[in-house]
């Protein structure tokens, strides 16, 4: 159970990616005040999080209905996110993120200038790009799909995943609820050494989820 544990926390801590996220916080919520900040920070983290834990829940019934086998998504699953891992090892994933979140403030910006600030306006923050695609985007829901999977016929196992799931969400709210004193602090060298390091570690996860995927293709033919 322990193993079970540290993997799943493991590729959701570097899936979600709660440091890399902090910035890209900052810029689209520039201008917020502080309340609001959380407030859509608590909403944004709710919102990624149900559709993480609908995915882990649902995500091999979606398969079976789709056709696709466990193998096939352990294989496609682990080359995209070795792909993640790629461009968290070569610092293109937080440049990305980075003008994905220009992009949506400036946009935002225009529409407050023509129809004045919406309440919803918070909200429309949390669900995207924050809670999608930035908490809930596709490494993160492949490796819900993948570490529940893996676990398949163990409800303990299962438990052990969402477990980890959760505890990595609460660890997001927590850095996002601090998002502002972490800005001050986290220097752009330290971000891309710390999305390095997870990048292999990534790496390493997808490589395995091929081999495995591989591996029972070949049992099952």
């Amino acid at each position: 159970m322990i193993e079970t544990f540290s993997l799943a926390f493991v590729a959701f801590l570097v899936t979600i990616d709660p440091l890399g996220i902090v910035p890209v916080f900052l810029g689209v919520t520039g201008g917020v005040a502080s309340a609001g900040r959380r407030r859509i920070a608590a909403q944004g983290v709710l919102v990624g999080g149900l559709i993480l834990l609908v995915f882990a829940v649902l995500g091999e019934a979606v398969l079976d209905a789709l056709g696709i086998t466990l193998p096939a998504f352990r294989i496609a699953g682990g080359l995209m996110l070795l792909a993640i891992a790629f461009e968290m090892v070569f610092e293109r994933r937080n440049p990305r993120r980075g003008g994905t979140a220009e992009h949506i403030r400036d946009e935002q910006k225009g529409r407050d200038e023509q129809q004045g600030h919406d309440a919803q306006k918070g909200f429309d923050l949390a669900v995207f790009p924050l809670g999608i695609p930035l908490i809930a985007g596709p490494g993160a829901i492949t490796a819900a799909i993948l570490q529940m999977t893996r676990a398949e016929g163990d409800l303990a196992a299962q438990g052990v995943v969402l477990a980890a799931l959760l505890l990595n969400l609460l660890l997001l709210f927590l850095t996002l609820w601090l998002a502002a004193a972490l800005g001050r602090h986290l220097t752009p060298t330290l971000i891309q050494v710390f999305s390095r390091l997870l990048g292999l570690v990534l790496g390493a996860l997808a490589v395995q989820f091929v081999i495995d995927g591989i591996r029972q293709a070949f049992l099952a033919a």
